[in-house]
């Protein structure tokens, strides 16, 4: 096949997979950010570089937002929202992040393949993404996506928390215009 054909198939795979998103578990989750004080987001790997992309849409919406492990993050309290992007649902840093939170009185979402996993379970606020684990596809043989590893789970992210910002952006009544004044200007 040819990188085109490639794509074509990536393309059908994400649409299949975000026609299957829960519109009451994203509003539930829109709500969710926009009632905390903080948002905090954090997730491994490539999925941490999904949330990160989210977290800075959220900054541009001028809501209070950090990304865990940086080193101007503050502590979590009870008024705050910790959002956690984990294919699985069973990374340990992140499953001990929420544990962290849910003594701090914080809550806990999770955007997540696994919606029985260890912080699901721990978790207020869970979306499910009907992709597949990045293990899964490795036993699977291609059965669910061709592509590798945890590939359509964290494309499906990225592009469900653009989704969750345009809700956002209509809950708060806000236009693209409204978010540049937040873009970064000293690139």
């Amino acid at each position: 096949m040819s990188s085109r054909q490639y794509a074509e198939v990536i393309l059908k795979e994400l649409g299949r997979t975000l026609s299957q998103l829960d519109d009451t578990e994203m509003q539930t989750l829109a709500e969710q950010l926009l009632a905390a004080k903080r948002i905090f987001v954090a997730g491994a790997g490539r999925s941490g570089l999904m949330g990160k992309a989210f977290a800075m849409r959220l900054m541009q919406m001028g809501l209070e937002v950090y990304v865990v492990g940086e080193t101007v993050t503050p502590g979590i309290s009870s008024a705050d929202f910790l959002l956690l992007c984990s294919g699985s649902g069973e990374t340990g840093s992140l499953a001990s992040m929420a544990q962290k939170a849910s003594g701090a009185g914080a809550s806990v979402g999770l955007i997540t393949i696994k919606p029985e996993s260890t912080i699901a379970r721990l978790a207020q606020t869970v979306v499910v993404v009907p992709a597949s684990a990045k293990e899964d596809t490795a036993a699977a043989g291609g059965d669910v996506t061709m592509q590798p590893m945890g590939s359509l789970f964290e494309q499906s992210l990225l592009i469900g928390m653009d989704a969750l910002i345009l809700t956002i952006m209509e809950m708060k009544g806000m236009t693209g215009a409204d978010m540049f004044s937040k873009h970064a200007n000293l690139e």
